[in-house]
């Protein structure tokens, strides 16, 4: 069906679209569509910017050494790598539940999810390097050969070797690169055709799509975070990284939301009623990854096994403390009391702020992970003292850098919402009553 064809359809029933608005102004390309070209330049300066950040940590890595610019890259790829795997998740949730509210802010979700692939292959350059570089330079420690004796990895040996690692790693990038891209065709399909059994394929799909998204992310996490610290280990750990996915993912979203709105489209498609339910979205994956993280704290502290709590201890001294206070506070006493404002919830601007925090503290949580570890076996004496930030905000903002060029260019590629969706005339017309 036609973008005109649409157009005439919802005109003829959609009259009691939202705050009466005509369905077919609602609908037009200056309101769905983003100019051609828009954009282009801004991600081309990104584009130029990430590839220089990039360089310098390969210089970094000269100078500081290969775990320390391993360790920031991988800090920066996660992030990301987390924010596309929350919106698949979004985007599955919302086929699942039937849910007619978010159609017009599920394209916007769409398009994050679509960048997997690019966030596959940033983090494919550092699994080769962690393979091939001496065992002094890697940052995953189970992969040295001169610990390979280790009572513990010698017990995990049956899962924590080199072959079955890397066909793990090749099955979680390739479903995920399969739903995906499945997730993506029903959408784009049936903008293109009107036909509605894209929206039955897409959630049929998404049954068993859930199930291994939620086994690939578990063991993905295990393996590219948590095993990191071989010695470390946590059932709750797959949990504690989707809930940083979900709660990123959300936030990447209103800040696009806010941008587009900005920007003069959207109007009437998206409205306050929208970023009051992404807000609340915003709000519980915030208390939810605190629930998680205080959790997993509190049974690993109160089990008192040394495995575990030596994690955290690591994480209590050398500086870490304040980056572990900071987490504590800026990751959810902060939202959590300014999305309380009903107020803030229905503001697309005063949403993308908070999401701008909320991703900061994203990055900082994946930071807390990873960076402790690239002086985890090194003896006092011979550790740095403070931590080389320039390495570390260089290797972040490349990766961001290159991240949100393509996500503007994926966001300008085509209309900015699902049409001919079964559920739009719900979309529009939704109104929240709590």
């Amino acid at each position: 069906m036609s973008h005109a064809a649409v157009a005439q359809h919802g005109d003829q029933h959609g009259h009691d679209a939202h705050h009466g608005s005509d369905i077919k102004v609602l609908l037009s390309r200056e309101n769905i569509y983003l100019p051609e070209g828009a954009g282009r330049g801004v991600s081309t300066i990104l584009l130029g910017v990430g590839g220089v950040c990039v360089a310098l940590t390969v210089a970094g890595a000269v100078v500081h050494g290969p775990k320390h610019a391993a360790a920031s890259y991988l800090v920066g790829v996660m992030s990301v790598m987390a924010m596309s795997l929350g919106a698949m998740f979004l985007v599955m949730t919302q086929h699942l539940t039937n849910a007619g509210w978010s159609v017009t802010i599920r394209r916007q979700a769409e398009n994050i999810m679509a960048l997997l692939p690019y966030a596959i292959a940033l983090l494919i350059p550092y699994l080769i390097a962690q393979l091939l570089l001496p065992d002094d330079m890697k940052l995953i420690q189970w992969m040295r050969s001169d610990i390979k004796g280790d009572v513990l990895l010698q017990k995990k040996a049956a899962f924590l070797n080199e072959p079955f690692f890397v066909v793990r790693s090749i099955l979680y990038m390739g479903l995920w690169l399969y739903i995906s891209q499945r997730l993506w065709s029903h959408s784009v399909t049936q903008d293109r055709t009107g036909d509605r059994n894209e929206t039955v394929k897409a959630r049929r799909m998404c049954t068993w799509g859930m199930f291994v998204f939620a086994l690939s992310v578990a063991f993905a996490s295990f393996d590219w975070l948590m095993a990191l610290d071989f010695r470390f280990f946590s059932t709750m750990w797959p949990v504690y990284f989707f809930a940083g996915s979900a709660f990123s993912s959300v936030a990447l979203l209103a800040i696009v939301i806010a941008v587009l709105r900005t920007m003069g489209r959207l109007t009437g498609v998206v409205t306050k009623e929208h970023s009051h339910d992404l807000g609340k979205l915003m709000f519980s994956f915030a208390v939810f990854w605190a629930y998680i993280a205080f959790s997993q704290y509190f049974l690993i502290w109160y089990s008192n096994i040394p495995e575990e709590t030596a994690y955290y201890l690591r994480r209590r001294e050398g500086g870490w403390e304040i980056l572990t206070a900071l987490l504590a506070f800026g990751h959810f006493i902060v939202p959590f009391f300014i999305l309380l404002l009903r107020k803030v919830k229905q503001s697309s601007l005063a949403l993308a702020g908070v999401g701008l925090w909320m991703i900061l503290m994203h990055v900082m949580d994946i930071f807390w992970i990873v960076r402790p570890m690239v002086y985890a076996n090194v003896p006092t004496a011979q550790t740095p003292s403070g931590i080389t930030i320039w390495l570390d905000v260089v290797a972040i903002t490349g990766v961001f850098a290159i991240y949100a060029a393509l996500l503007i260019r994926k966001v300008a590629s085509g209309v900015l919402i699902p049409l001919n969706d079964p559920r739009q005339d719900e979309a529009l017309a939704h109104t929240n009553y709590v």
